[in-house]
């Protein structure tokens, strides 16, 4: 055995190292020579065949990484270890070398090797043969079992010199015949260390991978598992052992259904179809769990599950909801989430854009149902106070008493019933944000004053209390009533609504933004089929017509409501129908009926007129996202391939006429 400098760990062990084992003691001289003039620090051990597979066993129980070796030697080790083992092939210049001086002895060569020895004679043997003169015949061999027959059978072929191993050699000589020992080249050697090391760090950037991979499965909050293609358990994570009492030791590589109750991992396997937010039963222990297939190269090698126990989901979303009421409400929406692209919704939207900047009041009117709070949300967002609370409060939805101690707040005994220490107020919560306040014309007039104050001196007094509390709130207001008119009916303070309306903003109608009818029903069709775990994908165009010439009195909400009814109507089809609109709109007065004339005072385009143009809008549209597939495309539209064509021949004219 030789030893060349070695990479040890403090105990000893070759962490993450290269081993040579030699077959031949002129294979260890040369491995010594290039491993010095390389530098590097690798161990050679010296055993032929068994003796090696048994040095190569000893290298691995201390460390070592990857193996290097030669001919039948490394063929063995490659078979009875694990890590990977890198067999040196022989080059041209060693089978030419061997063959010059085989010829010295004889013309008539005989090759007895494992296949990585004979591939390198079998690229070159004719060459050689007409180079030497000489008749080379091979044999291939799958153990040293077979050496003495492929000897013997070469012999009797003519042969009178044999190239071979060293275990060849020991089989020749103990006959007294003539044979060449067939080395392997410096460079050789070089180039597979080179390779050896590549291979070396490749796998240590594996195993730093598969050691991150291991702690976020291992520390990760959810329950892991997963399976291979057999359905045998792969992942099993503590989560899943302390949800199911099972041990790791006990379920890897056991198949799930002997592991887990009531698991649908062998069907997600089958179907390869995943199955999100099922409710699972393990023991007494409820869990909500997702299970996906493990897809690569269109083919289902495995399935994960990730799961939670639905008891700790509620008390976590309790802790967050709790936390959230104590900094004040989120705003959820921005001006992008608005849905619709017509001129009296893009105007809306770009005046609010321009109120977001500064932080005067602003009133925000229109019918019920138009969206108020979304702009209102919107604003927020926009605004210097995105990262502060927003707080809303409907002055409709809640008695005048309560409605005061809300916005107020109390201090504790200030009336019977009072929580004890106190309650802070709504305008406390959104102190540095926005605080918006839905039908402000509910608010009565005692309320009124004392709100007018808030504005004015941007402070709050407590219920029961004589301290002031300095507040920085931005007040936006809303209503679906005419303030001005309430103004002169006595209903409203007049210095309260000038207050409140430094900024107006007015949102339209739906019906007279009809244009975004069908953005808005796309949208909620996604919405709603998702929130419903419904396949609805889209309307078709009839059904659509009839959206458009519906007045909509209660507006987008009403819009969303109708929505949601036709995605429950629709059951298992992948199109809102003509038949399923009527169906979902019963009750809601001439519905689908189409007006030839503008409102009174309108000056929007006919019914007509935005009907055509949607639709035209839409046909082309489904037709641009489907390729230019007709078929596919009336499909989606929901109608026949002969009524597209009709459509697409009615627009191409009117482009014409329009030129």
């Amino acid at each position: 055995m030789v030893r060349v400098k070695t990479k040890q760990g403090v105990d000893g062990s070759m962490n993450g190292s290269i081993v040579i084992i030699s077959p031949d003691e002129k294979f260890t001289e040369y491995a010594q020579q290039v491993i010095d003039d390389l530098g590097e620090d690798i161990e050679v051990f010296e055993g032929s065949y068994s003796e090696g597979l048994g040095k190569a066993r000893k290298a691995v129980e201390g460390g070592a990484s990857v193996i290097i070796s030669r001919g039948g030697t490394g063929n063995l080790i490659k078979k009875n270890i694990d890590i990977p083992v890198v067999n040196i092939d022989f080059s041209s210049y060693d089978v030419i070398e061997s063959i010059g001086k085989a010829v010295q002895h004889s013309n008539r060569i005989g090759i007895v090797g494992f296949e990585d020895l004979s591939k390198a004679y079998i690229r070159v043997s004719e060459i050689l043969e007409k180079t030497f003169s000489a008749k080379i015949d091979i044999i291939t061999i799958k153990s040293v079992r077979e050496i003495d027959k492929a000897i013997t059978e070469l012999y009797h072929n003519g042969s009178r010199v044999f190239i071979g191993g060293h275990t060849v050699m020991e089989a020749i000589y103990s006959r007294r015949m003539n044979g060449v020992l067939i080395e392997t080249g410096k460079e050789a050697i070089a180039e597979t260390i080179r390779h050896a090391k590549r291979l070396l760090e490749v796998q240590q950037i594996e195993k730093e991978k598969a050691a991150i991979l291991k702690s976020i499965i291992d520390f990760a909050y959810d329950g892991i598992l997963g399976i291979d293609k057999d359905g045998m358990i792969t992942v099993f994570n503590p989560v899943v052992q302390k949800i199911t009492g099972i041990r790791y030791e006990n379920a890897i590589s056991k198949n799930v259904e002997e592991v887990v109750e009531n698991t649908r991992m062998l069907e997600v396997l089958r179907t390869g179809e995943a199955e999100l937010g099922e409710i699972q039963k393990i023991g007494d222990i409820s869990i909500l769990t997702n299970r996906v297939p493990i897809i690569v190269d269109d083919k289902i090698v495995g399935v994960v599950a990730t799961f939670q126990e639905i008891e700790k989901i509620q008390k976590m979303e309790t802790q967050i909801r709790a936390k959230l009421h104590a900094k004040g409400h989120v705003a959820k929406t921005k001006f992008q989430n608005i849905i619709g692209k017509s001129d009296a919704i893009a105007h809306v939207k770009e005046k609010a854009r321009l109120y977001a900047k500064v932080d005067s009041t602003v009133l925000i009117q229109g019918e019920t149902g138009t969206g108020k709070e979304l702009f209102a949300q919107s604003i927020h967002n926009a605004s210097l106070r995105i990262d502060k609370p927003f707080v809303a409060v409907n002055c409709a939805a809640l008695p005048e008493s309560l409605l005061e101690s809300e916005l107020f707040g109390y201090v504790e005994g200030a009336f019977t019933g009072a929580r004890k220490g106190g309650k802070t107020g709504l305008f406390e919560l959104a102190h540095g944000g926005t605080i918006f306040l839905d039908e402000i014309s509910e608010m009565s007039p005692n309320l009124q004053a004392r709100f007018l104050r808030v504005i004015q001196e941007k402070e709050v007094v407590r219920i029961g209390d004589d301290r002031i509390i300095p507040v920085d709130v931005r007040i936006i207001a809303a209503t679906n009533r005419d303030l001005f008119k309430l103004v002169e009916d006595g209903g409203f303070r007049e210095d309260l609504f000038y207050r409140l309306s430094v900024l107006r903003l007015s949102i339209p109608p739906l019906k007279e933004r009809k244009e975004d009818i069908s953005d808005l029903a796309s949208f909620f069709v996604r919405e709603k089929s998702r929130y419903l775990n419904q396949r609805v994908e889209g309307i078709a165009v009839e059904a659509l017509a009839k959206l458009i010439v519906y007045d909509w009195p209660g507006n987008v909400r009403q819009l969303e409501n109708f929505i949601e009814r036709c995605v429950v109507l629709a059951g298992d089809k992948k199109m809102i129908d003509s038949s399923i609109a009527d169906e979902a709109s019963q009750g809601m007065l001439e519905f689908g009926r189409v007006r030839s004339e503008k409102p009174e005072g309108s000056n929007l385009p006919n019914d007509k007129g935005v009907l055509h143009q949607i639709e035209n809008d839409t046909i082309l549209k489904v037709l641009e996202e489907t390729g230019g597939n007709r078929s596919l495309a009336a499909e989606r539209l929901g109608i026949s391939v002969t009524t597209l064509w009709r459509k697409l021949k009615s627009i191409e004219e009117a482009n014409l006429k329009k030129k």
